[in-house]
């Protein structure tokens, strides 16, 4: 799943092709994708692009007074082209939900939005204002904003009773991280992700307020520069535990363990995160009963 590293990368890349182009020509190809009508998608056409930021996993494009809002769920992606087709999709059962195609100049350059796989959880929402969309309004703060202090993140934990990594993954309480930099964040401040949040004492939050800044800003600074395509394999490369079970933990050499549960899973290093204890595996567990 896009994280904010990622949805962060694509927010500047198409910022930077895409300011002050217009829109020539937009085709929804996976109509259950868009969750708005009102305004509809053919009235981004003929509009300029302007700033495109970030909103948690959110991108947020503006064109014009309006915006157009993608959420990539799972499997989601946005691939630039210099030449599209030049015939419009048909509605099929391809990866392709989304076609952007720039006008004037119309050199056939714009952007495809692709989801594989058989959930679907793509999101496409045309707004005037990027908080109608249900879950921008109800994001927690950015992780990467200025204002998120040492302060602000531990009054967010004060009397949580969920386990850590829940809390981490929760995007009412911090926008933008996933499964995967959960993972790399309670492995860098060296926590269990099943501990109670508001369990953790002052050196353990501090330790997990670094691990947020500094594996958040690290994702972003190697993705830097690097092409649409290349994004992806740019994470796995990345990631020093997630993903990567049965691998030698880089930092001590334990063997990296998962807890594995319905339609997830998670990685961990036992010497690094729970003091050598080996955590129940959920799946497995309901299996031997």
């Amino acid at each position: 799943m896009p994280e904010l590293p990622e949805v962060e990368s694509l927010a500047r890349l198409l910022d930077e092709r895409l300011a002050g182009r217009a829109v020539g020509r937009v085709h929804a190809v996976a109509v259950h994708a868009l969750k708005t009508y009102d305004p509809p998608l053919t009235a981004l056409e003929g509009r300029s692009f302007g700033e495109v930021r970030r909103h948690g996993k959110f991108l947020d494009l503006r064109v014009g007074e309006l915006h157009l809002v993608l959420h990539l769920g799972r499997a989601g992606w946005v691939r630039w082209s210099d030449k599209l087709p030049a015939v419009p999709p048909r509605p099929g059962k391809g990866p392709l939900a989304l076609r952007v195609r720039l006008g004037e100049p119309d050199d056939g350059s714009g952007f495809e939005v692709t989801e594989a796989g058989s959930q679907k959880h793509l999101a496409v929402y045309v707004v005037r204002d990027p908080q109608e969309v249900a879950g921008v309004a109800r994001l927690g703060p950015d992780p990467l904003a200025e204002g998120f202090t040492l302060e602000v993140f531990g009054g967010l934990l004060d009397g949580e009773r969920r386990q850590i990594k829940g809390v981490l993954r929760d995007q009412s309480v911090l926008a933008g991280i996933g499964n995967a930099y959960s993972d790399e964040i309670l492995h860098t401040a060296r926590l269990s992700p099943f501990k109670p949040a508001g369990a953790l004492g002052a050196d353990e939050v501090a330790r997990l307020y670094e691990a947020i800044g500094a594996t958040l800003g690290e994702a972003v600074e190697r993705a830097r520069g690097t092409a649409f395509k290349d994004l992806k394999s740019e994470k796995k490369s990345g990631l020093r535990v997630h993903g990567r079970k049965g691998e030698a933990c880089p930092v001590c050499g334990d063997t990296i363990r998962e807890v594995s549960f319905s339609d997830s899973s998670l990685q961990y290093c036992p010497t690094c995160q729970t003091g050598g204890k080996i955590l129940a595996d959920r799946r497995l567990s309901r299996l031997l009963k």
